[in-house]
């Protein structure tokens, strides 16, 4: 018997709570992991408080992402004892995730923890940092350098954002993070390392098609008129590392930064990432993320608090990472 966290619906209301499950309950997999830490995201506390439509199947175990070590594995790429990471692959929506004691999933779905890593590391990372640094990797594939000018990083103050901004301090880029809330997130996001903090309403504004270059590089989270105005400010033959739709799914631009300007609009899907680019990915985040980071505000909780933490996560009202203790 394992301890997880079980989401069930009546009506329309999502009900969570704490339940003792065999492995029979399992849904199917060529591994199973005893998982010793799961992180509680945004989109974690929407599937837990029933806001929006994350979950569409239940009973469902929520964590979209977990760290632990090889209980059984059907894989010769992994052994009992073998300590791995999940990020992506829509478990915690549509397959069990990260909030049990015990989690069985295919194999493609998980990367060998690296050696320089650990559980709580890797959820300190999790899918944000990981998708930050495919986007910062796309960036330098399409051969955006700190010479090539200034890079911008829209909504910085979230998971993925903030991580992003790190990376690219880090990596000598010169580098400008908007936020919707400035005087709350402005002073992190200096200490982050960002040049200069740009308000969200200065990019929500309607932008012509084509506006003053300024911008070599670009992490977008946000999408929509945020994406639609940094598109207009691309330096020719800037490139655009874009990986959020928080903003939603239209982009009010033209094909004219595209053309006259060359313009490189790079997609980022961490959830879908082939397994060498997610391998490679970890490596390069370890490497290039400062200590410091790993000493951000930080809260561990227990399954039954989660509830809680989730509808505070939804309100905005939690600060830094959020790691569940299995």
């Amino acid at each position: 018997m394992f301890n997880a966290l079980v989401l069930t619906q009546e009506g329309k209301a999502t009900h969570a709570e704490v339940r003792q499950l065999t492995q029979d309950d399992l849904p199917a997999g060529e591994v199973l992991v005893d998982v010793a830490c799961s992180s509680l995201n945004y989109k974690d506390g929407l599937a837990v408080t029933g806001t929006g439509r994350i979950i569409r199947e239940f009973p469902m175990v929520p964590g979209i992402d977990f760290a632990g070590t090889v209980a059984e594995s059907a894989d010769p790429r992994y052994a009992v004892g073998d300590k791995v990471i999940l990020t992506g692959w829509g478990v915690g929506e549509n397959h069990w995730g990260g909030m049990a004691q015990k989690a069985r999933v295919k194999a493609d779905w998980l990367v060998p923890m690296p050696a320089a890593c650990d559980e709580r590391k890797a959820m300190m990372i999790g899918t944000a940092g990981l998708t930050a640094m495919l986007c910062v990797q796309a960036l330098q594939n399409a051969g955006v350098t700190p010479e090539s000018g200034e890079v911008l990083v829209t909504g910085a103050s979230g998971g993925v954002g903030s991580v992003a901004v790190t990376l690219l301090a880090k990596a000598g880029y010169t580098v400008v993070a908007s936020s919707g809330r400035v005087e709350e997130n402005g002073p992190l996001l200096k200490q982050l390392g960002a040049a200069e903090i740009l308000p969200r309403e200065e990019l929500e504004k309607d932008a012509r098609p084509l506006e003053r270059q300024r911008w070599a590089g670009v992490v977008d989270t946000v999408g929509n008129k945020v994406l639609a105005a940094a598109l207009a400010q691309m330096n020719y033959g800037g490139s655009v590392a874009a990986c959020g739709l928080a903003g939603g799914f239209a982009l009010p631009t033209t094909v004219m930064p595209f053309i006259l300007r060359g313009v490189n609009l790079l997609g980022v899907d961490s959830v879908a990432c082939p397994y060498d680019k997610r391998v490679a990915a970890w490596d390069a985040i370890l490497a290039l993320l400062p200590e410091s980071y790993y000493a951000q505000a930080c809260q561990t909780v227990a399954l039954a608090d989660v509830p809680e933490y989730a509808a505070k996560i939804v309100k905005g009202q939690v600060t830094g990472r959020v790691l569940i203790q299995l």
